[in-house]
């Protein structure tokens, strides 16, 4: 069986990482959408509530499942019996990064990397600009699924009315 991994943080999940996952699916027998925890990066949702939307986000590829780790990619690929990471590139700062990444893991592990070129449609898309656009009011419709959609406008309010108006001192 061919197995492969697409790591990130998905916070939350765009349809540019929707895009790269759904092809990698079509290449390789079983997908592992790998959701990174990083306790030393503040995330907007939980691992659990990624996790989950990922879930509803794949549910129409049969070959996908969604996990989390942490510590190195290498070991959960080992772990796991997976032969490649398969990551999306956006621009060629991209690309000068994740060929690093890439030569490191295979270094330690033998483990490929395959590069996806990015969908033009979503060549700008980041999980950070989104939330930064949807904090400060933008439109952000078409970007992500719509059960993302919803639950980000829902945090964000929830944030908004937690913060409520005494914490503008």
């Amino acid at each position: 069986m061919r197995k492969a991994v697409c790591p990130g943080s998905f916070d939350p999940v765009t349809n540019g990482h929707l895009d790269i996952i759904g092809r990698a699916a079509a290449l390789f027998d079983e997908v592992t959408v790998a959701v990174l925890i990083n306790k030393r990066k503040a995330s907007l949702f939980t691992v659990e509530e990624r996790i989950e939307l990922l879930g509803q986000a794949t549910a129409e590829l049969g070959n996908v499942r969604i996990d989390a780790f942490h510590g190195l990619l290498v070991d959960f690929c080992r772990d796991n019996g997976i032969s490649a990471i398969v990551k999306g590139l956006r621009a060629v700062s991209d690309f000068d990064y994740e060929l690093q990444m890439a030569q490191m893991n295979h270094r330690l592990t033998g483990v490929e990397t395959l590069f996806v070129s990015t969908n033009p449609l979503y060549s700008y898309l980041s999980s950070s600009l989104v939330k930064e656009v949807a904090t400060y009011g933008g439109d952000v419709v078409g970007l992500l699924p719509d059960i993302v959609l919803d639950r980000l406008r829902r945090k964000l309010d929830e944030n908004s009315r937690a913060a409520g108006p005494d914490d503008r001192r």
